[in-house]
């Protein structure tokens, strides 16, 4: 019996019930009621029983670690929320820029308790690891409590800082030995930067550091959609890949291998950011090399027990992280199932009629291997991507069969790239330019798979979603089944998805028009159907690429890869961050922009990629067939002012949509234009007491409103003054922080 094992799964059931369902003093009554149950099996002598009570004993201990987290160290840094306070920072990661100076992790001694916190600087400067930053901050706690724990959360980062004043003071790194990981892969990063050409150089930090911050729109979503993007996040195959180098280099001797291994794989965990995903596969890793070492049995799972459990030890909220999640199911579906397939397969295809050692025979096993491998991983990991990225590749298989090998290649000649342009810079140009050919050809391949039809499905769609849960009813069905019959399974499979597709791309042809405000954070990306039509109005929120992630699956859901029109009302980062990822995804007949003097680095890249398809918009356009207008502004120099405004009216139906005009850009357009009696209005600026006037509600009396906003956003959007004029007009209001995408059709 695995009782490591079985106790892991308790604790992991209680961080998992702590974080998502209860808090505080409820996990010390969960607590006591599993104690009491613990007792009553104790007597037993059930085997059963038995595994019951180590499970129970798991969770007794994992609810008391958890209250114990919550109450001894989250408890402070929640009431730090919103407090200001004199910091002393201490820099552990470099900084990076953003649109409002500059970003970095580091840590800070607040009641006796080191905590990790990201902070901000409005200024120009680059922080390094054991740099020393003092100022003055506003501290916001990361989630309101354990029921509510974010991103950063699931990172180890419970504190965010903004700068209050400019007044700071910046102490160069006093102590960067304990910083030799960021250290480390900044200079790795910046030497991959001279060896590798740009094209090619972006997959390479992704697939040697995980880092994808200079990847293109278009190549992460190749990957995505051909089911291979796994690779960019750095996890057990890298871990897999560098352990056998380092075994076959070690001439397969235990203890130099030991010797060697455990150091370069904690090395390269560290340089890798210690993410849920390394570190399992690390420690997973170096107990089969312990094993090895002391001539001892290797089992699996419970490797795989012991490295959940320290990572849940060390912070319970990493259970939220989308890595731990992928990484633990994808291994939790091969233990499950691969082995079944591999037998299933194997009796099937029967490699062992082609004399064993031929090429043949090799290729049969290794393709059953592979296959059996992939779909065992895809058996829990795709309802994990179905519900955090909204879709799921049906490519992934096919894939990963034809590039998994060569990814292994070039893993090895990144590394070897990387050393000898340590040792002599022009050597690892030379080797790189070598490596650049295959990365080219996993590029293309990436990309023609991706764009077979159907590589990808999209959960946007309730019918997509119907045949996820189909698929697994009548798998479950298949495995219990006496007799199998693949055929047949795969039939049913076939026929279940033809009819959730077509009624996918069917269903917007029922309506005659419908507008969809879909929830992109604290932002705003709305679409405009009527008929066969299509139109897309800003596209930005939270992260611009996430707002384009999210108007591409839900267009493609409805079986639409192309739109009449992007309208852009104006080009802050909340509206537009996201424009130029979309039209990589989803072309546009024409893009409408407004007409400014400015200069503005989203516009800038507009131009210069959609230059012919781009119409500027400086007087009033009327698209009579679809019943849109677009009015302009002539109040140019500010961003918010400038905005475009759109009036779509099909039949029986008046909505208007201002971007981030305030009252008087409101009133201008009412001078400009008549406005109508409005059914649906799309409240101004995400809800700002600055918009949405009383004027204008007094002009167009709009039975619906559409709040496009952020939940929990820092600028207190929408504000009770404007939620007070909706209501005293008698408004129905709908916002995307509380009812997540909004549609309405008609």
């Amino acid at each position: 019996m695995r009782k490591l094992m079985l106790f892991t799964i308790g604790f992991t059931i209680a961080c998992a019930v702590g974080v998502y369902f209860a808090f505080g003093n409820w996990l010390l009554l969960l607590g006591v009621v599993s104690l009491v149950s613990l007792i009553a099996l104790f007597f037993t002598k059930s085997e059963n029983c038995k595994k019951a009570a180590c499970i129970l004993f798991g969770l007794v201990i994992g609810l008391v670690w958890l209250w114990g987290f919550d109450r001894l160290y989250l408890s402070p840094a929640r009431q730090m929320d919103g407090q200001t306070a004199q910091l002393h920072i201490e820099v552990s990661e470099f900084s990076e820029p953003t649109d409002h100076g500059i970003r970095a992790e580091g840590k800070v001694k607040l009641g006796g308790r080191t905590y990790c916190v990201l902070f901000y600087i409005n200024d120009d400067v680059t922080l390094s690891p054991g740099n020393t930053v003092s100022g003055e901050f506003e501290l916001r706690y990361t989630g309101s409590g354990m029921d509510n724990v974010t991103y950063y959360g699931s990172k180890g980062i419970f504190l965010l800082a903004y700068p209050e004043g400019d007044d700071f003071t910046i102490v160069p790194e006093s102590n960067t030995a304990k910083y030799f990981a960021p250290v480390l892969r900044h200079k790795i990063l910046a030497l991959m930067n001279k060896i590798f050409p740009g094209e090619t150089r972006a997959f390479a930090k992704a697939l040697l550091l995980g880092d994808t911050s200079e990847m293109p729109h278009k190549t992460a979503q190749s990957l995505r959609d051909s089911g291979i993007y796994h690779i960019s996040a750095v996890s057990g195959m890298h871990v897999s890949i560098l352990f056998a180098l380092i075994y076959l280099l070690c001439g397969k001797q235990r203890v130099l291998t030991a010797v060697i291994g455990i150091p370069v794989l904690f090395v390269f965990a560290a340089v890798a950011g210690f993410s849920p995903s390394v570190v399992r596969a690390g420690v997973m890793q170096g107990l089969m090399i312990l094993a090895l070492l002391l001539n001892k049995g290797y089992d699996p799972p419970t490797a795989l027990a012991a490295a959940v459990l320290g990572i849940l030890a060390v912070n319970p909220l990493s259970i939220t992280s989308v890595s731990f999640q992928l990484s633990v199911g994808c291994m939790v579906g091969i233990f499950l199932f691969s082995s079944r397939i591999y037998q299933y397969l194997f009796e099937k295809v029967k490699p062992e009629k082609s004399k064993r050692k031929s090429l043949k025979a090799r290729l049969l096993r290794w393709s059953i291997g592979s296959i059996s491998v992939t779909l065992g991983a895809m058996s829990l990991t795709m309802p994990l991507c179905a519900i955090y990225f909204g879709s799921i590749s049906l490519a992934g298989i096919v894939a990963n069969l034809l590039l998994l090998w060569l990814i292994s290649l070039i893993f090895y000649g990144i590394m070897a790239a990387c050393a000898f342009g340590a040792l002599w810079l022009p050597l690892g140009k030379i080797v790189g330019w070598i490596i650049c050919l295959p990365i080219r050809a996993v590029l293309f391949v990436a990309e023609v798979i991706g764009n077979m039809p159907l590589s990808t499905l999209y959960t946007g769609s309730i019918y997509i979603v119907a045949w996820l849960v189909f698929l697994y009813i009548l798998l479950m069905v298949f495995l219990k089944s006496k007799k199998k019959h693949p055929w047949i399974f795969t039939g049913c499979l076939l026929v279940g998805l033809a009819a959730a597709v077509t009624f996918s791309w069917l269903e917007h042809k029922t309506d005659e028009y419908s507008i969809t405000a879909l929830d992109v954070g604290q932002g705003q990306c709305l679409i405009l159907q009527k008929d066969d039509r299509f139109y897309v109005v800003d596209c930005g929120g939270d992260s611009g690429s996430e707002a384009a992630n999210r108007a591409a699956q839900h267009l493609k859901s409805q079986g639409v890869f192309r739109i009449d029109g992007l309208i852009i009302t104006h080009y802050d980062e909340d509206h537009a961050g996201g424009a130029a990822e979309l039209l990589g995804r989803i072309p546009a007949d024409q893009i409408y922009l407004p007409l400014i003097e400015e200069e503005h680095d989203i516009l800038a890249e507009l131009t210069v990629s959609y230059g012919d398809q781009i119409v500027w918009v400086d007087q009033i356009v009327t698209l009579k067939s679809d019943d849109l207008t677009i009015i302009p502004s002539e109040q140019g120099e500010d961003s918010n002012e400038s905005s475009l405004c759109i009036l779509f009216q099909p039949e029986n139906c008046d909505i208007l949509i201002t971007g981030d005009r305030s009252f008087e850009g409101e009133k201008e357009l009412m001078e400009t234009v008549d406005l109508p009696d409005l059914e649906i209005l799309v409240a101004g600026h995400h809800g700002s007491k600055t918009s949405t006037s009383w004027e204008l509600l007094s002009e167009t009396r709009p039975e619906v409103v559409i709040i496009s906003v952020g939940a929990n956003n820092r600028y207190g959007h929408p504000t009770w003054e404007t939620l007070e004029r909706l209501d005293l007009f008698g408004c129905e209001v709908y916002r995307t922080d509380l009812k997540g995408t909004v549609t309405f059709r008609g």
